[in-house]
């Protein structure tokens, strides 16, 4: 088979997304931002879309990143090319964070700042309990569903497991291992088939 009969047969089952939903850009996508980029939709309705890349850390920590913060030994991800110069947090701990929007259950995103530094200070939020990202990835209405019908993206439901990955590098492959043999060889593909 063809590489691009494999693109074609293996990028035809499409579902639609849904906040808390994944998106899983297809491997032939190129785009520096969305190469085997991995994006949580936090929101999807006729308003727009918005979501976070979980699968880019920078090499950049939090407390490098952001002045007045509580010391908070984590990476900083790279979240989407729209307001990079903005932080966003996604986390587990709604229930104690004001302002928290529930994405998916027990998952959750945003909340008040100024309490979510003192529940960091006070040692009541733990590193696995939180992200943070720069930067997220949006859509206009209708510009999602436009991409989906290029074949840009698979889309996938979302999970814990997903969002807080211990090895965000590797998660591109791991999600589309768990949709199935049909994706599993998509895991495998080399980034630049061209060099096999």
């Amino acid at each position: 088979m063809s590489d691009k009969q494999l693109k074609k047969e293996v990028m035809k089952k499409l579902s639609k997304p849904v906040q808390g939903s994944l998106l899983i850009s297809e491997p032939f996508l190129v785009d520096s931002y969305f190469k085997r980029a991995v994006v949580l939709l936090s929101e999807h309705d006729d308003k727009g879309t918005l979501g976070f890349i979980l699968n880019k850390p920078t090499d950049v920590t939090l407390n490098e990143a952001v002045d007045d913060f509580p010391e908070f030994r984590v990476p900083l991800y790279f979240g989407g090319p729209v307001e990079t110069d903005t932080l966003f947090y996604i986390h587990t701990v709604g229930h104690l964070l004001e302002g928290s929007k529930e994405i998916l259950n027990g998952i959750f995103w945003g909340g008040d700042y100024e309490q979510l530094k003192f529940l960091i200070d006070t040692k009541q939020i733990r590193p696995n309990q939180i992200r943070f990202y720069a930067g997220y990835s949006g859509w206009e209405p209708k510009q999602l569903d436009h991409e989906l019908k290029e074949k840009s993206w698979l889309v996938f439901k979302g999970s814990k497991q997903f969002t807080f990955a211990d090895d965000p590098r590797s998660l591109w492959s791991q999600v589309l291992r768990s949709m199935g043999n049909e994706y599993a060889i998509l895991a495998n593909f080399p980034e630049d088939p061209n060099l096999n």
